[in-house]
């Protein structure tokens, strides 16, 4: 009977996605944690009486006005906009991103889990609790402490049932997370849980814990004590600051790092930058650094990962989860027993612990790979406002594309004739120095720079590579092209050519490894500067322009180019 009841739920939710995506939505905000989101809808909801929330994917929840008609929902768009009423960044929305719905808590459709795609099934165990009247199950929940009643509200939440805050009240949230949980298992929806419901939602809270033999694990070099799921992580070794627990079984991508150093609050920012370049922590989802904590959170790759770390008396220690994604309620509990279960004993691991060996790596830090770009290309600075000009192989099929490995950007516009992009940076940048274009026509045999990143960013600064101008045309007579005497590396296409006084001549071009014919290695040819220029122009971007000036010296050259260059990398 159950289990007809939660697949004919399933199929009705299924249902009624299907048709939400026939319909149209104004959304007004979108938040990254399902408490705040769910806050901002219940603010909303005092003004709006048709307030609905969706898990959006990629760690974002978007709280939205409808469902209309696509023309009702462009009129309720311009007529909120117009009157202030909404943010001036609402947009319409289709519903085809819209995945399970938080908002509103209890309502017509609350029975849909925040947290998990599917209902889990309620535990089929003999249970000796008697049935109860409402009034019998509100005295014999009078009865339970605040502990227990917490307890409660943990498994609602995990549920996917309860958003608020643990605090052991049972206000207005909480009764309507009762009446959504019993509504959802087919039981009378009175709001408050009898004995017998009480003890199935905690057995359907501990029982994903019971194949993972959650125990108690201490380790005296690490200094820290908590319980692990021993049927999922096993040790594998130290490799300071961390002590390493794999995967095993069915739990292959899973693993626990335990955290444990000495330091202080600058070196757990440190500890922080370094966990988000692991490949065991996606790039998608919040992070938090707060004075001596932090916590990170990454989706993405097949798993969900979560990172947490303090300073305290000059010891660093956390852990680090790693899980399958889409495992999300088992995760959540593990996640949960973990942090609550977590003690600091004395000592930290020993740096020295383990010796150097010929199996370290400058892309590998304490024995975990660092995440690695597609591909890496040069480029530089044309604006005050970071926009850089590259390679358009240096951002073609890419999924995220950064400025020297921090920055996102963005395509603002291509010229794949001329073969040259320029990028917009994501977030507020003020370079050091742009780009000053070379105005006049240069003289044959001077010598040039190339900047840029020859070794695909493995150094941390541009480099200059010295060679000559061999014709203010390429082969074919092209003048739009400048052939040079100069041997570069293909990470350097992208990167500024300079002059002797610092002005930029052209962009170097990629070899063309599709020729009919292999020309020497150190013939290369660069985008002339005009070109480039003209183009800013067009999009009202005005570029520096110089005339010949006198000679740099080597040293005020290569500061000139590490000012003006950007490693450029695709992801």
């Amino acid at each position: 009977m159950l289990r007809a009841f939660v697949a004919a739920l399933i199929l009705f939710l299924s249902a009624m996605q299907a048709q939400a995506q026939d319909r149209y939505w104004v959304q007004i905000e979108a938040r990254q944690t399902l408490t705040e989101a769910t806050e901002r809808a219940r603010v909303y909801a005092r003004r709006f009486d048709d307030v609905e929330g969706y898990y959006l994917g990629r760690g974002f929840y978007g709280i939205v006005l409808g469902p209309y008609s696509e023309s009702l929902a462009r009129a309720e768009l311009s007529r909120l906009l117009n009157s202030g009423q909404i943010p001036s960044d609402s947009y319409l929305q289709n519903g085809r991103r819209f995945e399970q719905q938080f908002w509103p808590i209890g309502g017509a459709q609350a029975t849909t889990i925040s947290t998990a795609p599917e209902l889990p099934a309620l535990p089929q165990m003999p249970l000796t609790a008697p049935e109860e009247t409402l009034s019998q199950a509100r005295a014999s929940e009078a009865a339970l402490s605040r502990e227990a009643r917490e307890e409660l509200q943990l498994a609602l939440q995990w549920a996917g049932f309860y958003n608020a805050t643990i605090d052991g009240a049972f206000g207005r949230g909480t009764r309507n997370a009762m009446a959504a949980w019993q509504t959802a298992y087919n039981q009378d929806p009175t709001g408050v849980l009898t004995t017998r419901q009480r003890t199935l939602l905690l057995l359907q809270y501990n029982a994903v814990l019971a194949d993972l033999d959650m125990q108690l694990v201490r380790d005296e070099a690490a200094g820290i004590q908590m319980q692990l799921p021993t049927a999922a992580v096993t040790f594998a070794e130290y490799q300071p600051p961390f002590a390493q627990y794999n995967g095993q079984g069915d739990f292959a991508s899973a693993r626990v790092l335990m955290i444990s150093q000495t330091g202080d609050a600058g070196r757990l920012t440190g500890l922080y930058e370094i966990l988000q370049v692991l490949d065991i922590m996606p790039t998608e989802g919040p992070r938090s650094l707060r004075g001596n904590s932090f916590t990170i959170e990454g989706i993405g790759d097949g798993v969900h990962a979560y990172a947490t770390a303090s300073v305290q008396d000059g010891e660093i220690k956390g852990f680090v989860l790693v899980w399958p994604e889409g495992d999300t309620q088992r995760r959540a509990r593990v996640l949960d027993v973990m942090a609550s279960s977590f003690e600091r004993l004395g000592g930290t691991l020993d740096p020295n612990l383990v010796p150097a060996s010929e199996d370290q790596a400058i892309d590998m830090i304490a024995g975990l790979s660092v995440r690695q770009p597609k591909l890496s290309r040069s480029g530089f600075f044309v604006s005050n406002d970071g926009l850089v000009v590259t390679t358009p192989e240096a951002v073609d099929s890419c999924a995220r594309i950064t400025f020297d490995r921090e920055t996102d950007a963005e395509v603002l516009a291509m010229d794949p004739e001329l073969g040259f992009a320029i990028l917009r940076p994501l977030a507020d940048l003020s370079p050091i120095d742009v780009a000053a274009f070379q105005t006049q026509t240069p003289r044959l045999k001077d010598p040039i720079a190339v900047a840029g990143y020859p070794f695909d960013g493995v150094l941390n600064a541009p480099t200059l590579t010295f060679g000559t101008l061999e014709d203010i045309r390429d082969l074919t007579g092209d003048g739009r092209i400048k052939r040079l005497s100069v041997t570069t590396r293909p990470s350097n296409a992208g990167g500024p050519v300079f002059d002797q006084g610092g002005n930029v001549l052209g962009m170097l071009l990629p070899r063309d490894g599709d020729g009919a014919q292999a020309l020497p290695a150190d013939v290369q040819f660069a985008l002339d500067a005009a070109m480039i220029a003209a183009t800013l122009d067009t999009l009202n971007i005005t570029p520096v322009r110089s005339a010949a000036g006198p000679a740099l010296s080597p040293v005020a050259l290569t500061n000139k180019a590490a000012n003006v260059t950007v490693l450029v990398s695709c992801w």
